[in-house]
């Protein structure tokens, strides 16, 4: 990966004049695309914009937020700056990351990257004063739309950890009613996100601000396809000789600390293998609603990940000699955390312990997916009064385009029954020109 320095400024043409080949044709320009954020509690939908967003172009930068500029236009982010810069670097299609990027995405950014063009979700981002923060390259003519990844949001993963859902796991749609277990002080949290299907443009005008989920804030369900899974999947395959790391969990609301134990797990062979536990067994060993998210879920967050060559989707808990045989895996790695053992007692390291393959790594990172949960919870007023106004904001936006829009058939509807109107009179004629319009 590229590292984030300056990137120096070259002269704008459609070919590069130093690229030649040897016969005196110039080849094709590099594209370089740019992309800005937030990416906080970055998940499989932002990984599939910046995927898509790589596949307009040749060199994909990526401007990540600082937690001021996030503060002053959008309110409190969750993962802080550093962690945030550190996830999206693992992104798989991330060419380079831009620390601090300004939140109104600026002409002179793009110049000041060589990029040709900027890439946004066909979504609403507004800054504080509620205005497009991509309006200055839309008027430029050099914004580009990808489409929008539906049913996942940083809103949907928050209102998950506040309201203690199980819904979203894959073992029924049924909720499981609270053990006496459970941490007493989450049965009171109250929750402002609103967990309903998506609105469509026509039913704003009924309803206010306040009563309404935004269609881009909001939480809709997400659908997991095996098309999904393939644009996601590098589709590689081991080499002869290649050593084969296995490396299994929840990976839960994958996090920069995550991927920083990948990276070092990536470290200790030439392909790397992630088994993902169901979501029946990661509640059977972390309790409460976890996982956060379902096993879909993770799977497209852990594919997204540069450092990952594989996926087991449902691996077991315990790891097998017939497991390791399979996919002839040379080095199993593990964590600094404790593992519990499954549920017959027996300890799911075992046979690599006996193999003599186990090795364990450590991330230097102390960031987990409970920590995360502890901020949210630790934070909620502020999390839900930052996600209220959001919302806010975007309705008030989508009912002004609405309007706008209405306005403009109106416009359009009257000029052409005026071009009607001189036409009959210039030509004679007796008939009634509105009822065109009848």
């Amino acid at each position: 990966m590229a590292d984030n320095g300056n990137v120096p400024m070259m002269k704008r043409s459609t070919y590069d004049e130093d690229d030649q080949t040897s016969a005196g044709k110039r080849q094709r320009k590099i594209v370089r695309v740019w992309c800005d954020g937030c990416y906080d509690l970055v998940h499989f939908g932002h990984a599939n914009s910046l995927r898509q967003a790589k596949q307009m172009g040749d060199y994909l930068i990526v401007g990540v937020h600082s937690d001021a500029e996030i503060m002053e236009h959008k309110g409190p982010p969750v993962i802080n700056e550093k962690e945030r810069y550190a996830m999206v670097r693992a992104i798989k299609w991330v060419d380079e990351v831009i620390e601090g990027a300004p939140y109104v995405t600026e002409i002179e950014t793009l110049d000041k990257y060589n990029c040709d063009f900027c890439v946004h979700g066909n979504d609403i981002t507004l800054d504080v004063d509620g205005n497009d923060t991509y309006r200055k390259v839309k008027a430029a003519g050099r914004y580009k739309e990808c489409q929008r990844t539906a049913g996942v949001s940083t809103t949907d993963l928050v209102g998950r950890m506040l309201l203690m859902t199980k819904t979203h796991h894959m073992i029924g749609h049924d909720v499981p009613s609270r053990s006496s277990g459970d941490n007493p002080s989450i049965n009171i949290l109250q929750c402002s996100v609103a967990l309903g299907s998506e609105i469509s443009l026509g039913k704003l005008k009924q309803k206010s601000c306040s009563s309404m989920s935004s269609p881009y804030t909001g939480v809709s369900q997400f659908l997991p396809t095996t098309r999904k899974i393939i644009q996601f999947a590098g589709g590689k395959e081991p080499a002869p000789g290649d050593t084969i790391v296995y490396c299994p969990g929840a990976f839960d609301l994958f996090h920069a600390g995550h991927a920083a134990f990948l990276r070092e797990a990536r470290k200790m062979g030439d392909f790397l293998i992630v088994g993902l536990h169901t979501d029946k067994e990661v509640n059977r060993y972390d309790g409460g609603n976890y996982p956060i998210m379902n096993l879909h879920e993770r799977t497209l967050s852990v594919l997204a990940c540069r450092y990952v060559d594989e996926v087991v989707i449902g691996a077991p808990p315990e790891i097998t000699g017939d497991l390791l045989d399979h996919f002839k895996v040379n080095v199993v790695v593990q964590g600094m955390t404790h593992i519990q053992p499954v549920a017959d007692g027996v300890d799911p390291y075992e046979e690599p312990k006996k193999r003599g393959t186990l090795k364990l790594i450590d991330s230097k990172s102390d960031l987990s997916t409970a920590k995360i949960v502890a901020r949210i919870i630790e934070n909620r007023i502020r999390f839900q009064q930052r996600n209220k106004k959001k919302q806010e904001k975007e309705l008030r936006m989508i009912q002004l385009l609405e309007r706008r829009r209405s306005e403009d058939v109106e416009r359009r509807k009257s000029e052409e029954l005026q071009r009607h109107k001189t036409e009959a009179r210039e030509q004679g004629r007796q008939d009634t020109v509105e009822e065109v319009f009848e």
